[in-house]
């Protein structure tokens, strides 16, 4: 079977070896109730109110949603909307801390004996897609009475650059993930569940195959990967691992797979037996412009430059600062910026590995097309983005578009392929929703 494509990025795993080590509590912290796609968290405190680690400040709203839970103990010190990471602006809450990281009396074990109460407690845990999607995880676990659920992939790729997060929670909490197989095998039944590690993890590797050796689980297995970036791309991941295609617009589990990040594996695991809520990341830290590289637990809400510090602080000549990989995070425009759920990352760059390269004229030589995994033509999209032909964008297939930066990478006449097919697919969005809003005049009227 032909593997989907993409490119050899450089690993520069520099901590996959650092254990992770807790920074120092925050003196404050600033909780977005928008750390997920889907409904904003709602706010159930008020400025004053003391509160706990773990308690839930902010509670879900909706199918998919959320629950937000202190990260540490203090008092509200502000709600408030502000700008955050994905353009929209979030209801926030800040929580000025004491110090002392005094747990909420409700954390406890939690009773799981059939698939409701484990997608009541998936849901509680606050866990999302923590490889960077941000989806919730109960609504994905939760499917339609048609479904034969054939293979769930546990995502441990971790294919870009730098990031040596997951590894280290394949590596350190081997025993959360491995409860979390045990769960899915329960509760949702899938003929197959595979863990899935790129070949530069060997420790990992090692670990999960002695396990299922040991346990002689039926249907549980490890899958060697490749080295390839985006490998851990959900979709590319399916086709890699099980050869099925998902069709555009439709969604994984119409082709039996769900893919799920092994650290989201070990949270819900983690708050299942012993009751304590997604509350905290590790964090890679990492770059040309970072003093000292470490894996950090932080509080989630702990401000950029707090991890920072931790590690040395900043060399002179800092250019970028991003959530996330190189490959497809988000540049900061402070210190101040708060880790969120998702956050797996936070690099710095000096000027010559941040600054932006001039672009120049496209030379028609393919590499894009070649190396895009979903197969699209990256250079025809930019063309109808620039002439603003949202039509021609949806006959290209731009929603097909994974953001992996495949394209840009691979330009040796350096043009901002993955920022125009964001763009892009911001155009294509209004333009259908007029096209709806237009047909449904149109039926109004024929009435």
């Amino acid at each position: 079977m032909k593997k989907l494509g993409g490119v050899s990025a450089p690993h520069l795993k520099n901590t996959a070896l650092c254990i992770p080590e807790a920074i120092p509590v925050p003196v404050e912290v600033k909780l977005p109730m928008l750390m997920h796609s889907g409904t904003p968290a709602n706010p159930i405190v008020a400025v004053g109110d003391y509160v706990k680690v773990g308690q839930v400040i902010g509670e879900a709203v909706g199918f998919v949603s959320s629950p937000v839970h202190a990260s540490v103990s203090g008092k509200v010190k502000s709600i408030e909307t502000l700008d955050s990471l994905t353009g929209k602006k979030a209801v926030t809450i800040t929580i000025a801390s004491d110090g002392n990281q005094t747990l909420w009396e409700g954390i406890a074990p939690q009773k799981v004996t059939n698939l409701a109460e484990f997608l009541e407690a998936v849901r509680n845990s606050g866990v999302v897609g923590l490889g960077g999607a941000g989806y919730p995880t109960a609504p994905k676990f939760t499917l339609k009475e048609n479904v034969v659920l054939d293979y769930i992939l546990i995502n441990g790729a971790e294919c870009e650059p730098y990031i040596t997060s997951d590894t280290r929670t394949m590596v350190d909490e081997t025993a959360f993930i491995w409860d979390g197989v045990l769960l899915m095998k329960e509760y949702l039944k899938p003929k197959n569940i595979i863990i899935c590690i790129e070949e530069n993890k060997p420790e990992a590797i090692k670990k999960f195959k002695d396990l299922c050796t040991q346990s002689k689980l039926e249907g549980v297995s490890v899958r060697i990967l490749s080295s390839l970036y985006p490998q851990g791309e959900r979709k590319v991941l399916v086709y890699n691992v099980t050869g099925r295609t998902v069709p555009e617009g439709g969604r994984l589990p119409d082709i039996g797979c769900i893919v799920i990040n092994c650290t989201t594996v070990a949270t819900f695991a983690k708050f299942i037996k012993t009751g304590q809520p997604l509350v905290s990341k590790c964090v890679t830290v990492d770059g040309s412009a970072v003093i000292n590289r470490k894996n950090v637990i932080a509080p989630i809400g702990t401000p950029v430059r707090n991890i920072f510090d931790y590690c040395g602080g900043l060399k002179d000549d800092v250019k970028k600062v991003t959530l996330g990989g190189p490959m497809m995070g988000v540049a900061v425009p402070n210190l101040d910026i708060p880790i969120v759920k998702i956050t797996n990352a936070v690099l710095a760059f000096s000027a010559k590995d941040g600054d932006i390269p001039e672009p120049t004229a496209c030379i028609k030589c393919g590499r894009c097309l070649y190396k895009c995994p979903m197969n699209l033509m990256p250079p025809y999209i930019e063309n109808a983005y620039e002439l603003k032909k949202p039509e021609l964008l949806k006959k290209f297939k731009l929603n097909m578009c994974a953001e992996c930066a495949c394209c840009a990478f691979t330009c040796p006449a350096k043009r901002p392929l993955v920022q125009v097919m964001i763009l892009a697919k911001d155009m294509l969005w209004e333009y259908e929703q007029e096209q709806k809003a237009a047909k449904a005049a149109t039926k109004e009227a024929a009435k």
